[in-house]
């Protein structure tokens, strides 16, 4: 079984479908290690932690590749990669389905902003002509049986042409054969009530904490009619305060040897990164 084929099978299952979401090699360690079944990896992520710049189409696609790969191998389970929009027209997109499909990815989101795009929380977004997009989806879908990834289908025409604009593309997304739909940044239970009635299928829920969509529950989610729960962003936030306190601390001792409660233990973290499988393999070689 694909790796898209299992994601559509753990949704046959009518449960929410929380994923981790991940942005390079140790968080794929510590998703698959808390047991997500599904993974995720964000260009918002992946631009913060790789360049230290916003979501503002500043990943390329081949830095988006090489993520892929960097995460993937060390996971069994599917990894559904961003891909923006594609990063270019639908020839681009070929080429970015080859590359996803070559890295071992599961699945990719693809979404209709026009180029650059900034994150579905930001302001300024723009939107390209339904069709435009309509078209790079069917790029990903002619691509099968022989690269089968999961296609989710993302809009970001909330914020720029209005709820009825978003559901109309979601609509037709799904008529195309993509695998679930993605409004991204509903701004109300209300409207994820909306979304969830008109359009048919698997759809995906994106929590971003402080973002402008309600942080809501897998299970009600779920009861609402969305199946796919995202938490791009969960990682990297408390990562992010984590690395913060503890360089303030740092700065301000001198020395963190009354700090080391702040910190996970050497021992610790290197069974994370499976340290005694790499001395095994030292000594089978010596």
């Amino acid at each position: 079984m694909s790796n898209a084929a299992e994601i559509r099978t753990l949704l046959a299952q009518d449960r929410p479908l929380v994923m981790g979401g991940v942005y390079d090699g140790l968080t794929t360690r510590l998703a698959h290690q808390s047991g997500f079944e599904v993974l995720f990896a964000g260009g918002f992520s992946v631009a913060a932690t790789l360049l230290g710049e916003p979501d503002f189409g500043y990943v390329t696609q081949s830095e988006m590749a090489a993520t892929a790969r960097n995460i993937c191998r060390l996971t069994d389970r599917p990894v559904l990669i961003d891909a923006d929009t594609g990063y270019g027209n639908p020839l681009s997109v070929l080429r970015t389905v080859e590359l996803w499909h070559a890295a071992g990815a599961a699945g990719l989101f693809l979404e209709d902003q026009v180029w650059p795009k900034r994150c579905g929380h930001m302001r300024g977004k723009q939107v390209v002509e339904r069709d435009e997009w309509l078209q790079k989806l069917r790029a990903v879908l002619s691509t099968r049986p022989g690269r089968d990834l999961f296609l989710v289908a993302r809009t970001d025409a909330r914020a720029v042409l209005g709820l009825d604009e978003a559901i109309e593309r979601g609509k037709a997304a799904r008529d195309l054969g993509a695998d679930a739909v993605f409004v991204e940044a509903p701004q109300s239970v209300e409207e994820f009530e909306k979304i969830a009635k008109e359009i048919p299928g698997p759809k995906v829920a994106n929590m971003v904490e402080g973002g402008k969509t309600p942080l809501l529950s897998g299970e009600d989610l779920h009861d609402l009619g969305f199946d796919l729960i995202v938490h791009p962003l969960t990682a990297l936030l408390a990562s992010a305060k984590a690395i913060r306190e503890a360089y303030a601390t740092l700065r301000k001792a001198g020395t963190t040897k009354d700090h080391v409660d702040q910190l996970l233990s050497f021992d610790d973290f290197n069974e994370i990164i499976d340290l005694d499988h790499y001395y095994e393999l030292d000594k089978k070689f010596r």
